[in-house]
């Protein structure tokens, strides 16, 4: 499942954590890169183990875990603390996967890459090029959004960030551990949590069909859940 979460960061937010990351030290984003991603990708990256990067990352995952849409499609487990990359003309990530397992090290932190999210930092009109393309079985979906919204993907999922020709690309980029590791079955549920909601504005949450909904999606969590 492929889903846009709008206003994760609001404009003023934006601003101020593009202020804030924009005077830090930028370095090759290969640092982070396995062997196949390094033959594809030419970007910067905030150095990881940076007080920049891990500031700045508090600043995003707090705002991630406030979105209800976010909470109900990545049923997060755990959240890699968030990396952040910058693109100039000419820099570009080609085809790869990531890898399925991310460590830091110095923080403890072990996940499993069930999801891949990408919060722009950077207006459409900001930058020519820069598309985010992901590839599933129905074909090659291209994502560019505006500064604040995120895109959530499986981390299974082959994609890409097209050569930026004008401007600069800058997003946040991390991983998510998810309760439900399955992709089928955690779409099941969010798409069951939407109409359990929907229903819910005209039913009431306490209307019978609706407490019984509740208690199925209750109980496939239950069943599905690895913590």
């Amino acid at each position: 499942m492929m889903l846009h979460v709008p206003g994760v960061l609001s404009p003023d937010a934006v601003r101020d954590l593009r202020a804030f990351i924009d005077a830090a030290a930028w370095e090759d984003g290969n640092a982070t890169s396995g062997k196949q991603s390094a033959l594809a990708k030419a970007n910067r990256q905030l150095p990881e183990a940076s007080d920049a990067a891990r500031q700045a990352g508090a600043r995003v995952r707090e705002a991630v875990t406030r979105s209800p849409l976010f909470m109900a499609a990545a049923l997060p487990h755990t959240v890699y603390p968030p990396l952040f990359n910058w693109y100039g003309p000419g820099q570009t990530f080609g085809d790869h996967v990531d890898n399925a397992m991310r460590f830091q090290r110095d923080q403890g932190i072990r996940v499993r890459t069930d999801l891949s999210a990408t919060l722009f930092l950077a207006g459409p009109d900001d930058y020519d090029g820069g598309e985010l393309v992901v590839e599933d079985t129905y074909g090659a979906h291209e994502v560019k959004l505006p500064a604040g919204d995120l895109i959530l993907y499986p981390a299974s999922s082959l994609h890409r960030v097209t050569p930026v020709t004008r401007g600069e690309r800058v997003a946040s980029f991390f991983w998510i551990q998810s309760l439900v590791r399955d992709d089928a079955k955690r779409t099941l549920l969010f798409d069951m949590d939407v109409a359990i909601q929907t229903l819910a504005q005209d039913a009431g949450l306490g209307a019978p069909a609706i407490v019984s909904l509740t208690g199925t999606y209750q109980n496939l969590l239950r069943m599905w859940a690895e913590l």
